[in-house]
């Protein structure tokens, strides 16, 4: 959920200043220019003829004049007026931007440092140009560089990828959607000619990227999907793991994609996890040892229960091979 409603948001902000340089544009035409329906657009109309300014009266709120056949903006409640930050709000806006540089593939890092010098030079009243010069902006990887500009010029590229859930390093075509920021971590959200689906490739997991000559072409219902795409999103073809929890190993659902689905009364918590394959699931399920138990399936049951055997196994040879 809120994945959708910060893409929706985005598309909000963009709407005013987009429309105040097309006044008398059609729904038809704004939609396709947007990438949204005709019918979200008049949705998200309706949504902005009740935003404004604080105090969000009749004279503080946006006003429009529209229909499928003619938009204008007729009151833009100040938001076509140059930002003046409050210095809380440009240091928050510092906090942010050098947050998101670190993060591969979000931004440009020469552009972001650019901002950044900038933002401090109005701040301490200083020179902008000396500011910027004196910061060195890191260099990108060159993978993240490559699929940054193939997402900006709209083509496909090949992707040498390690997938964590199947412990393999593949290699694929995608054509690129759009750069996504999911817990910390920038991914590049792409339909995979090979899956033949919307796939999320963690940009420090992309061993190499090449550019192709052709075009980027998503399916139409992938992109249009792709704009409330969670990170884990429920896929019935994927094996689903049942677990129980021990309280003092709650933090493992802040770290792994798990769906909460009950407390029980001695503070345990039962859950759910999608995973690729067996081996990889009881690997890490064993990694966690007593603190979380295998409910579901039979088959991940079992592969746990084998695995622990043999490593108690392994654990008695070597203390008999020490007696010796």
């Amino acid at each position: 959920m809120s994945s959708r409603l910060s893409v929706r948001l985005s598309r909000l902000l963009n709407m005013i200043p987009y429309f105040i340089a097309h006044p008398g544009i059609s729904a038809a035409e704004a939609a396709a220019d947007l990438g949204v329906t005709t019918k979200q657009l008049m949705s998200d109309l309706n949504q902005l003829w009740m935003c404004g300014l604080p105090g969000y009266g009749p004279g503080d709120l946006i006003d429009l004049s529209f229909s499928e056949e003619s938009i204008e903006v007729t009151f833009s409640a100040g938001i076509d007026r140059p930002l003046r930050l409050t210095s809380t709000e440009a240091t928050a806006l510092l906090v942010a931007l050098r947050s998101i540089v670190d993060m591969p593939g979000m931004v440009d890092p020469t552009a972001a440092h650019a901002a950044i010098a900038k933002i401090e030079s109005a701040i301490a009243g200083g020179s902008a140009d000396a500011a910027e010069e004196s910061r060195t902006p890191p260099r990108e990887a060159p993978a993240v560089a490559t699929v940054r500009s193939a997402l900006a010029r709209g083509r496909a590229v090949r992707l040498v990828y390690y997938s964590a859930s199947r412990d393999v390093v593949s290699e694929r075509v995608v054509d690129p959607i759009r750069i996504v920021l999911v817990d910390n971590n920038s991914y590049l959200q792409a339909w995979c000619r090979q899956a033949e689906g919307v796939r999320l490739f963690r940009f420090d997991r992309i061993e190499d990227a090449t550019a192709l000559d052709e075009p980027a072409r998503p399916p139409k219902h992938a992109t249009e999907a792709a704009a409330g795409l969670d990170l884990f999103q429920d896929d019935p073809a994927v094996p689903l793991a049942r677990l129980r929890i021990h309280s003092h190993y709650a933090w493992v659902l802040d770290q792994y994609p798990m769906h909460r689905l009950a407390v029980h009364p001695d503070g345990t918590l039962e859950a759910t996890m999608r995973f690729a394959t067996m081996d990889w699931m009881a690997r890490l399920l064993l990694g966690f040892g007593a603190g979380v138990t295998v409910l579901g399936p039979p088959e991940l049951v079992a592969a746990v229960r084998e695995r622990s055997n043999a490593a108690l196994v392994a654990y008695e040879e070597a203390g008999d091979l020490e007696a010796r």
